[in-house]
């Protein structure tokens, strides 16, 4: 069987690295290994919607989220401008590799899979997310993600995706509205779509 960074266990081998990673202005030291989405470094997509999304107004109880966490450059962004973020990732190496470059850089967050991150939730909503989608789990499975998620957003909650154009970015966004919610263009840069949701 193929190991992608969206299986929970991946049989890649491990081949963690360590790097220096300037997010939003702030450095970062973080690990990265094979196996995970853009075990490199920071990739093109996530780059553009970091640079892209305004600073976050957040009160103090109000949750925000990162779905598909992958090492953790978003959750990271999120610990330092928010007062509580849900990493969130299936592959269980990307759980471990987030919660390591929270606990290096001296931030704190809680890095769930998706069933415990809906169980920690419960019946509290969602502030905000912030997501680079895993478009290649394929349209049906990306729909009910963003299905589920999108709709724990709390009634003034927003949600910020980054989708590659030539992934299907207009398309994506033509069914998000076509699920009821506003969704608005804000961005592209370098091939990709920042994508503005709202309820």
């Amino acid at each position: 069987m193929t190991s992608h960074y969206f299986s929970e266990h991946p049989d890649t081998a491990s081949n963690t690295r360590t790097m220096e990673v300037t997010i939003r202005g702030r450095d970062y030291s973080v690990t990265v290994d094979d196996g995970v989405f853009s075990g490199n470094g920071l990739d093109k997509g996530t780059a553009v919607l970091l640079r892209k999304v305004p600073e976050p107004e957040l009160e103090p109880g109000e949750i925000a989220v990162d779905l598909g966490c992958g090492w953790g450059p978003i959750t990271l962004a999120l610990a330092t401008e928010t007062p509580h973020v849900i990493g969130v990732d299936v592959n269980e190496r990307a759980r471990e590799l987030t919660r390591i470059n929270l606990e290096t850089n001296g931030l704190r967050g809680d890095v769930l899979s998706p069933g415990e991150a809906l169980e920690c939730l419960g019946e509290k909503s969602i502030r905000l997310l912030w997501s680079n989608p895993p478009i290649r789990i394929g349209k049906a499975a990306l729909h009910e993600l963003l299905a589920t998620w999108l709709g724990r957003l709390a009634s003034d909650g927003e949600a910020y995706l980054v989708v590659q154009k030539n992934l299907g970015a207009d398309s994506l966004a033509t069914w998000i509205a076509g699920e009821g919610y506003l969704c608005e263009k804000i961005g592209s840069s370098k091939g990709f779509r920042v994508l503005y949701v709202r309820r």
